[in-house]
């Protein structure tokens, strides 16, 4: 087999005293390399920057606010937490970065903008709706929602924010459709936000495009005329009175209620007392009339005559009573008058 030289000298080999030829002396610039050493150094570098590659894309890191949907040649194989995973490199595996907790918003009838004098944009074809007496009202809603399924998010709609939007301005309208302009505009605004939100969770369960609802306001309603905005405005101020009234008919109410109860308590207590008082004298005068009938069975006549004579003193308080004593024709009085 013959080899190549890969050098040759410039100049021929010079001789020595002895007859030797030396080395040649390199001079001039070096050689390039051959072909196939260039081949090798490519194909070094073309694996380098692939394994780089491969390396920069085989790891991710999701957020704590966020889930990771994997999927494996397009097929959903595993839904990931916060941290930092691995997976395969070169597109064999995807990773689809969801934010499922954190609340997202949606304006109904009008839009935020700080540039603006109001810092909102009033959109009438969105908030104007019919009543269900036949009246036209502008509503403003403000929806909170969040993503409960991420896989569901990604891949069972096209659009699940439009979606729901859609849904939500369907439901409002039905809703408002079937309440009275007074409830819209003054005190059935809670319970139009209860049914709304209702409604929108039923048919999402249906949906199942990964959202759930977390709160449905409203943020404004009002008539479409300034006229009829005074008017209504009018009557929420005499409700507004009204409800002063009552708070304050109230609170004197409870101010005077526990005088009143103290005393009734008072009149209370002193029946009680009148009451035993009475009872105690009854039984003293039984027990004096007990004790006088038993002094009575003992001599009738003496207790009959004595009975007699107090019985005349209480009733006569001022009369002298003379007690004749007369036995055998002398006659004595008593008590003797002085004879002064």
């Amino acid at each position: 087999m013959a080899y190549e030289q890969p050098f040759e000298s410039a100049e021929p080999a010079e001789s020595t005293e002895h007859g030797d030829t030396a080395a040649p002396k390199r001079s001039g610039p070096r050689l390039r390399p051959s072909g196939k050493q260039v081949r090798w150094i490519l194909i070094g570098i073309l694996l380098a920057a692939v394994a780089a590659l491969g390396f920069m894309t085989s790891w991710y890191t999701i957020d704590d606010k966020q889930q990771g949907v994997l999927t494996t040649f397009g097929r959903v194989t595993d839904v990931v937490d916060a941290g930092m995973h691995f997976k395969l490199p070169f597109g064999i595996q995807q990773v689809y970065k969801v934010d499922v907790n954190v609340y997202q918003q949606i304006e109904l009838g009008y839009r935020s903008d700080p540039y603006t004098e109001t810092g909102y944009d009033v959109l009438e074809d969105e908030s104007k709706m019919i009543t269900g007496d036949y009246n036209i009202v502008n509503v403003d809603f403000f929806v909170e929602y969040k993503i409960a399924d991420p896989v569901a998010y990604l891949f069972s709609s096209y659009e699940p924010e439009a979606i729901l939007r859609n849904l939500i301005q369907s439901q409002v309208r039905n809703v408002v459709g079937s309440t009275n302009v007074d409830a819209v505009l003054t005190d059935g605004k809670e319970e139009i936000q209860m049914q709304v939100r209702d409604l929108i969770t039923e048919v999402l369960e249906d949906y199942d495009i990964g959202l759930m609802l977390i709160d449905v306001k409203i943020q404004d309603s009002e008539p479409p005329t300034q006229e009829v905005i005074e008017a209504f405005k009018a009557v929420e101020t005499a409700k507004q009175g009204a409800e002063t009234v009552v708070n304050e008919a109230r609170a004197y109410q409870n101010a005077q209620l526990p005088q009143a109860e103290a005393e009734a308590d008072k009149l209370v207590q002193n029946a009680e007392y009148l009451k035993q008082a009475r009872i105690n004298e009854a039984v003293e005068q039984v027990a004096m009339f007990t004790a006088m009938y038993t002094e009575y069975a003992l001599n009738p006549d003496v207790t009959r005559a004595r009975m007699y004579y107090e019985a005349i003193t209480e009733a006569l308080p001022g009369v002298k009573v003379y007690i004749d004593t007369s036995e055998s024709g002398v006659s004595k009085l008593l008590p003797l008058d002085s004879l002064s």
